[in-house]
């Protein structure tokens, strides 16, 4: 054994970064044997030696050719990627690098892989859309461990159908016995892949839970958590670090905190809401005789409920908080990102009690420059916990009653709206851009399914708070940035080049021009919406401008937010259910300490960017999922009817149609569009007939008729009327 650690000692394992480069340097595939001899490995290492070329195999590092020699994929014109399935059963590797167009999987190649692995594939050829076509060499990680799906039973074999579509192969499952399981044919079920497919035979799993029939109330939910592997049971450890917690402020607490618990700060939000992340306060100044010569404008407190105390780094709780990235809201439900102890308890701002807070206390002019700025830890004592509605009816609708009810908490509210006023010409002198959009809820009924669905009102005292904490987090932005203290900032690029240039040309045809040459600013987005104004077509012209612009992401490069024409940008404001806000109030206490912060060694910013922009698309396309599925049961008693609406989007195989007054979406088949021909126009976001020209566009007025509700496939078939 000493012997041993001794040979290791003086013969230590070659580094994967000294056996990529000695492969290289050979310029063609080495055999294992020839291979150890250049690398001078012992032959007691050997083992481990294969060992650790396996590894790098896994890591698609390395690849085995047909005759068992090591080779560099890169030398060999071999592509690694991820699997992206399609639910017709083809599917296409996306390249790891971004660089190089995606590769063509046929069915028959997609029978050895599931959507979401990651493999080595080669080009073999040009598909008949012409389209590079790939052949995978190598699966390099199995990404599906448990499926939820439905359970299918026919001629004796039980399979089980995956709920994401992207799985196209059924899970093959052992029939029911007497020891296991034993769900009924058409339940949701979870299931385990204890076999993953290959060229000759098909996943095979065992189901580890029944979750029950398909229209249970709440399914959709549960549905969509697994469907998309959302965190939602909380783990041992992240639940003893938050019973550990206290229920209330201490007065250890208060240390090196300054007390705002006298100044009259409110939290105001949606009438469902229960966590309460801010809170605000609006004073004028420079106006009284006290104040002579200093200039006028205002003081807005900014308070935010300082999560960073109770959630530290490194710990059981923030890494639960990573894993989730922020909280989910379905309908009549929530996954929170951190426990209802502290999200709803400990570090919600609820009235009528102290709590921890960290301040953006700002002074901002009267043309809505923010002059100066400060941040400090505090305890505060929120003294109302008031609704967007109410505060709308004593500001704007003068409602005597509102008004009383709010007594001396009346001036500071009307404080904010001026401010607001002076808040919303600036973001216009600056150029934002600001869509029209309209948001829906849902109301239900007592067993819990859809009984309507209305817009929702943005009334100005939601963009009363929208303005505040816009505020607070460009005063945290700079805050970090002067004080070199990296940070995830909150970025959004213009459009790219091919975007731009789609953009122009469909804008040329309705005879407008988009102003900023190859390098638009958002004031030039603005300027052309106030052009447009109210034509009858504005919707589609609006709708083709948002489409242009790309997704905003979470960085530490910061590239400016071009929708909101902000330099420097980054989200301070809602801690308890945005990880990225939590580390930016780490990252100011450290600097107000004239310290500096960095994640975990474990986690860099740009993992963790990258980490939570994908928590955030996560979310939206769970809620999506979760939402069309209501919709169809909504609608699934209604097929025959005749519905008025608008074209919300073209595509090569038909036309979708979001109804009025229903806001509901489906699509009407290109089959169903007439007795001609229609071709695809993407230039013009229209289908266009053939023989007789006839087009329907994007936001186009249309008549149809519901035909068809596919439960299974969360569906809406419409055919013109």
């Amino acid at each position: 054994m000493f012997e041993r650690e001794v040979a290791n000692y003086e013969h230590p394992l070659p580094s994967r970064e000294y056996i990529l480069q000695i492969l290289a340097g050979q310029g063609v595939p080495v055999s294992f044997e020839y291979l150890a001899e250049l690398l001078d490995v012992c032959p007691h290492e050997r083992e481990d030696f294969s060992r650790r070329l396996g590894a790098m195999a896994r890591d698609g590092q390395l690849l085995q050719n047909r005759r068992g020699d090591w080779l560099i994929p890169d030398k060999a014109d071999l592509i690694r990627g991820r699997i992206e399935g399609h639910r017709d059963g083809y599917g296409f590797l996306i390249p790891e690098k971004g660089d190089g167009a995606d590769l063509f999987l046929s069915e028959k190649e997609m029978t050895k892989v599931l959507h979401g692995d990651r493999a080595i594939a080669r080009v073999v050829g040009v598909d008949r859309k012409g389209r590079p076509e790939g052949k995978i060499v190598e699966v390099t990680e199995r990404v599906n461990t448990r499926v939820v799906g439905r359970v299918r039973q026919e001629h004796g074999v039980w399979t089980v159908i995956a709920e994401n579509r992207r799985l196209s192969q059924d899970i093959l499952v052992a029939p029911p016995d007497k020891k296991g399981l034993k769900p009924k044919a058409g339940q949701v079920v979870m299931v385990e892949i204890i076999e993953q497919p290959s060229k000759q035979s098909q996943p095979i799993g065992r189901i580890v839970e029944i979750l029950g029939n398909y229209a249970d109330p709440g399914m959709e939910i549960e549905i969509a958590l697994r469907k998309h592997d959302l965190p939602f049971e909380w783990n041992r450890a992240a639940l003893a670090e938050a019973k550990a917690l206290p229920d209330a402020v201490r007065k250890s607490d208060w240390k090196g905190r300054e007390d705002l618990t006298a100044l009259p700060l409110v939290t105001i939000d949606g009438e469902t809401a229960k966590d309460f992340d801010d809170a605000v306060f609006c004073e004028r100044i420079g106006t009284g005789k006290e104040n002579k010569g200093e200039k006028r404008g205002y003081r807005l407190v900014v308070a935010i409920a300082d999560v960073s105390h109770y959630v530290q780094s490194g710990g059981a709780l923030d890494a639960e908080a990573l894993a989730r990235g922020n909280s989910v809201y379905f309908p009549r439900r929530v996954i929170p990102m951190l426990p209802e102890k502290i999200s709803n308890g400990l570090c919600s701002l609820n009235p009528q009690v102290e709590r921890l807070c960290m301040v953006c206390d700002m002074r901002i002019s009267s043309i809505g420059t923010i002059e100066q700025y400060r941040f400090y830890p505090a305890v505060m004592f929120s003294h109302a916990r008031l609704t967007y509605t109410e505060v709308a009816e004593a500001l704007y609708d003068k409602n005597a009653k509102a008004q009383k009810k709010l007594g001396a908490l009346l001036p500071p509210l009307k404080n904010l709206d001026a401010l607001f006023r002076v808040l919303v010409k600036a973001r216009q002198k600056r150029g934002a851009i600001d869509f029209e959009t309209v948001e829906t809820r849902m109301i239900f009924d007592d067993h819990g399914k859809i009984d309507r669905i209305e817009p929702t009102e943005r009334n100005d005292a939601m963009r009363v708070i929208e303005e505040c904490m816009l505020a607070a987090n460009v005063c945290a932005s700079e805050f970090l940035k002067d004080r070199k203290q990296e940070a995830l900032y909150r970025v959004h690029e213009g459009p790219t080049a091919e975007r731009l240039t789609k953009l122009r040309d469909f804008l040329g045809t309705f005879g407008f021009q988009l102003g900023g040459g190859d390098d638009p600013h958002a004031k030039d987005y603005a300027e052309l919406l106030k052009k447009i104004g109210d034509r009858p077509d504005k919707q589609l012209l609006q709708t083709v401008m948002l489409r242009s612009l790309r997704q905003a992401i979470y960085s530490p490069d910061n590239v400016g937010h071009f929708g909101l024409a902000y330099e420097s940008y980054t989200h301070f404001t809602s801690p308890i259910r945005r990880y990225p806000d939590l580390l930016i109030h780490r990252a100011i206490k450290a600097a107000l300490q004239k310290k500096t912060y960095t994640p975990s060694p474990s986690h860099d910013w740009s993992s963790i960017g990258l980490a939570c922009s994908a928590t955030e698309r996560r979310a939206d396309e769970a809620t999506r999922d979760v939402e069309a599925w209501l919709k169809c049961y909504y609608m699934q008693d209604r097929v025959g009817e005749v519905f008025e609406g608008s074209i919300s989007a073209v595509v090569p195989f038909g036309i979708f149609v979001a109804l009025d007054d229903v806001f509901v979406e489906g699509l009407v088949h290109v089959s169903e569009l007439g007795r001609d021909y229609f071709h695809f126009d993407e230039k013009a976001h229209a289908m266009v007939g053939e023989r007789t020209g006839k087009r329907f566009r994007l936001s186009e007025r249309v008549r149809v008729q519901l035909v068809r509700v596919d439960m299974e496939q969360n569906k809406i078939d419409f055919r013109l009327a």
